[in-house]
């Protein structure tokens, strides 16, 4: 089972140190430093190989029609596209499927299968710390993401309900996750956006934090505990709404293609893996 630990200069909060009155068991931090933050909701993906996700905590959309982004991909949520992989993490798969293929997408017979995830009437939260620990997939035309979605959505539509993108990231810029805030007179292409460059190797080469720090008025951005991005309603465009000041609730997925990525080509290989480690929400001190 995974532990929520932080590191410290001569020590670490995962001490094996006892004290009075407190299971020895349990980690206990040293004198005088704060306890580990503690999530009011998580999934740490613990569970047999081959285990389905936790649908007490997340919801899948299914099918092919693009959504929103010309994407080449059907959703399912068939174990060879979404499990758990026995070793503590959710695998989300992005396969390549025999031609003529069994799914129908909106430019004809489906060429991928992959998964989304949302916790959509499971879960949602006004401000707070949300983050997860990644490795991102790998290869031209494939785009995962982290990122969240106003409750709102059916309500008022998309963008007036909201969109964080906690991380995205795209197989041609390998070095590059971006984070991005989408609202009424700033979505799609004109999203607020900045992308942070891995200073070496790619981001498919290892597990990485992504997470924002989300307060009244003000969206920060971190990747592995740096902050990168920031963003408060002065930074909006003329005329653009300020409209993070109600629930959203999380989304995980796997795309393959789309207007922003392009399309896989020659050297893309399948499948590709969106490996998750965790996601965890916290309060926001």
């Amino acid at each position: 089972m995974k532990r929520f630990c932080f590191a410290l200069a001569a020590f670490t909060a995962c001490s094996s140190m006892a004290s009075p009155g407190v299971d020895p068991g349990e980690p206990v931090p040293p004198a005088g430093v704060p306890p580990d933050p503690v999530p009011f909701w998580s999934d740490e993906f613990e569970g047999p190989a081959g285990t389905s996700f936790d649908r007490s905590k997340w919801t899948a959309d299914t099918g092919g029609n693009g959504f929103g982004n010309q994407e080449r991909q059907f959703y399912t949520t068939l174990a060879e596209n979404v499990a758990l992989d026995g070793n503590g993490n959710l695998v989300i798969t992005a396969r390549a499927e025999p031609q003529p293929s069994a799914y129908a997408c909106w430019y004809g017979s489906c060429r991928y299968t992959s998964a989304r995830l949302k916790t959509k009437g499971l879960f949602a939260r006004t401000y707070g710390r949300f983050e997860a620990r990644i490795r991102v997939p790998r290869g031209q035309g494939i785009w995962p993401a982290f990122w969240m979605l106003g409750t709102d959505i059916d309500a008022v539509g998309w963008p007036a309900c909201g969109e964080i993108d906690i991380m995205e990231h795209i197989g041609r810029e390998p070095a590059i996750a971006y984070g991005t805030l989408h609202g009424p007179g700033y979505s799609g292409a004109q999203g607020i956006s900045r992308g942070e460059r891995l200073a070496g190797g790619n981001y498919a080469d290892d597990f990485h934090i992504f997470a924002v720090s989300w307060r009244p008025n003000e969206i920060r951005w971190f990747i592995d505990g740096r902050q990168y991005h920031r963003l408060t309603p002065a930074d909006l465009p003329a005329g653009g709404k300020w409209v993070f000041d109600h629930p959203f609730f999380l989304l995980l997925n796997l795309a393959v293609g789309g207007a922003w990525p392009g399309d896989p080509d020659a050297s893309t290989t399948f499948p590709q893996q969106l490996v998750v480690d965790y996601v965890r929400a916290y309060p926001d001190p």
